[in-house]
């Protein structure tokens, strides 16, 4: 008996669907599709709606937070030199996890609907749960409503990422750390929807669209940064020029 290929059809909600693709997946959610409406995701309207998010509800909803956290520190005793210093390290610190949950998460090699093993024998994500984290936006890069990540999962995140700073540091310079942290992750959201949807004027804005869409469109197992391209440089993932491509 001969196995049929799975299709996926565009026309229904997509998340229930891409697990089916197996090993297929892969090649599937990196040939994009370019187009500023985005697919369905789900039958019911509740979880669709949790899906889409403007991009200003990202700087609406965290910069007062990011205020708060900086005027607890402040107000522990800290001078605003020392507060400042404290944001700034919490913003490099961001950029950081954004480099490595960029790379190691969201570009993590999936075949089954739900799960695969892990090296401790544990379970990771599979198509399912990695189309809903990263994979939908490089099968629609240009979904203005999918580009920034929906502040309930966000809010969810928060918790541990707090925790982990007030295990390291100290109770009067944890919420600077996270604000500053926090503060980066805002920077993030709204500079890639910039980067998407901006028409950029200026060599520095310019050279930061060319490079993330060239992981997009070109090299998409390089430039993993959105904001800098430090960590790629740091960690040897920096992807070649097209000069250097046809030099080879």
């Amino acid at each position: 008996m001969v196995a049929h290929k799975f299709t996926v059809d565009l026309n229904k909600p997509l998340v229930f669907q891409v697990g089916h693709l197996g090993e297929s997946y892969q090649e599937w959610v990196h040939q994009p599709i370019v187009s500023k409406e985005g697919p369905r995701f789900f039958d019911s309207d509740f979880w669709e709606f949790l899906t889409r998010t403007a991009w200003w509800a990202i700087p609406t909803i965290w910069l007062p937070v990011v205020c708060w956290c900086i005027s607890m520190s402040v107000h522990m005793g800290h001078t605003l030199p020392q507060t400042a210093l404290m944001v700034a390290f919490g913003i490099f610190l961001w950029t950081f996890v954004e480099y490595v949950l960029h790379r190691f998460l969201f570009h993590i090699e999936t075949k089954s609907y739900w799960l695969v093993p892990s090296l401790l024998g544990s379970q990771l994500l599979g198509n399912t749960i990695h189309y809903l984290l990263h994979g939908c936006h490089h099968k629609h890069p240009m979904d203005g409503l999918r580009l920034v990540f929906p502040p309930a999962a966000a809010a969810i995140l928060c918790i541990p990422f707090w925790n982990l700073i007030k295990f390291c540091a100290t109770p009067s310079t944890t919420p600077a750390l996270f604000g500053g942290g926090l503060l980066g992750y805002v920077m993030y959201d709204v500079t890639h929807y910039y980067l998407h949807h901006g028409q950029p004027t200026n060599q520095v804005p310019k050279s930061l669209k060319k490079y993330h869409l060239n992981h997009h469109f070109r090299i998409q197992n390089k430039g993993f940064g959105i904001t800098s391209a430090f960590w790629d440089r740091v960690f040897g993932t920096l992807p070649q020029t097209k000069a250097a491509d046809k030099a080879r």
